[in-house]
């Protein structure tokens, strides 16, 4: 989700992106090509498919570079990263992410479940 709102708040197209990330498995997605066989099989059996997809809509726009960086290892923007994500996660109201609800529920929406 990161990696989506940050090439989101770019405004202009057609920029290049130096991406760092922690997340072999993001990482690895985009530099080994998974992702490419992923959307050639509608992601089945994959989670997260609206964000992938998400993914593959804004980084259209962009010449993108992925970097894995190791985490936890002193890096100061990957530690200012997990304490703002860490933080996040801590607080008494969370957004509901609808896309991942609608997936869930075969396409319900959570009011329509309860």
């Amino acid at each position: 989700m990161a990696v989506i709102v940050g090439l989101e708040a770019i405004k202009d197209a057609g920029k290049v992106v130096e991406v760092y990330s922690d997340s072999s498995y993001v990482v690895d997605a985009i530099n080994k090509n998974w992702l490419d066989g992923w959307k050639m099989k509608d992601f089945k059996g994959k989670k997260n498919k609206d964000l992938w997809i998400r993914y593959l809509r804004v980084a259209a726009k962009h010449r993108i570079a992925f970097h894995w960086i190791r985490g936890h290892a002193g890096h100061p923007e990957n530690e200012k990263c997990d304490r703002l994500a860490v933080a996040a996660s801590q607080q008494p109201i969370l957004l509901i992410d609808q896309e991942f609800e609608l997936e869930q529920n075969n396409g319900k929406t959570q009011e329509s479940i309860f």
